[in-house]
């Protein structure tokens, strides 16, 4: 898993166990305490083999992971216009000439910890074009509070204080989500949790889900910047990446 970023994982500890308990019982039909006793005798006996078959899973990892990563942009191309210009995505410096689309859930820590240097980013620099696209992984509540920033967007609100907002807040609560809406901007019936506009975000949110997938992505945060995708909170690759695609457009 890359530093700093939120997604489902296998643990590792498990597919250990399992090799080991192969190793240690191969061919045996021992009972449940005896196969539990000889598992713990062949490790004590042999605690180099949980360290080896560790570094070995991690290094399949890895280069899966990085595999992973070379399919995802293979296919930014074709996916460019969904990435940087649907109209339903909140977005900060529309006129910036480098777009920076991040993948983010509210209740996300990685995603809080890199919040404030986004915001700095677009302060910082107008030609930073960022599309906010709500990808909620962390159940109800994540899907509460995208419903409900997007309320504030289609309401003509504060988007970007809410961003900071529910960023801040912790823990992000259902009434807090519901209230600091409201104090940004939106309207209090598109707030409803099966109203007319809900239906209209669920659609929004499985197009995102939809792109998240087709680029093969597995948490938040993830930046998207020209070719690049940068996984986790890693804020210095993503400004060195923002300057590289300011170079090149200049």
């Amino acid at each position: 898993m890359a530093p700093g970023r939120n997604r489902p994982g296998a643990a590792l500890f498990g597919a250990i166990l399992c090799g080991v308990a192969l190793a240690a019982c191969h061919g045996s039909t021992l009972s449940d305490d005896a196969f539990g006793q000889r598992v713990r005798a062949y490790l004590l006996a042999h605690p180099e083999v949980l360290a080896e078959m560790s570094q070995k899973l991690e290094a399949k990892a890895a280069a899966d992971d990085a595999a992973a990563m070379r399919k995802a942009e293979a296919a930014l191309p074709a996916l460019r216009a969904s990435l940087e210009h649907d109209p339903a995505d909140a977005v900060a410096n529309p006129t910036g000439s480098v777009t920076v689309t991040e993948f983010y859930d509210y209740r996300c820590p990685h995603c809080e910890n890199a919040a404030p240097q986004v915001l700095a980013l677009i302060q910082q620099d107008p030609k930073v074009r960022v599309v906010f696209k709500e990808m909620p992984i962390f159940g109800p509540s994540s899907e509460h509070a995208a419903q409900d920033a997007l309320a504030v967007k289609a309401a003509g609100g504060d988007f970007i204080g809410l961003y900071r907002a529910y960023m801040a807040a912790r823990p992000l609560t259902d009434a807090e989500i519901d209230r600091l809406a409201l104090a940004h901007g939106a309207h209090p019936s598109d707030l409803a949790p099966n109203g007319v506009f809900a239906r209209k975000v669920k659609a929004q949110l499985a197009r995102n889900a939809a792109l998240f997938n087709k680029l093969n992505l597995s948490g938040t945060p993830t930046f998207v910047i020209g070719d690049e995708i940068i996984p986790g909170e890693d804020m210095e690759a993503v400004r060195t990446a923002v300057a590289k695609a300011e170079a090149a457009h200049a």
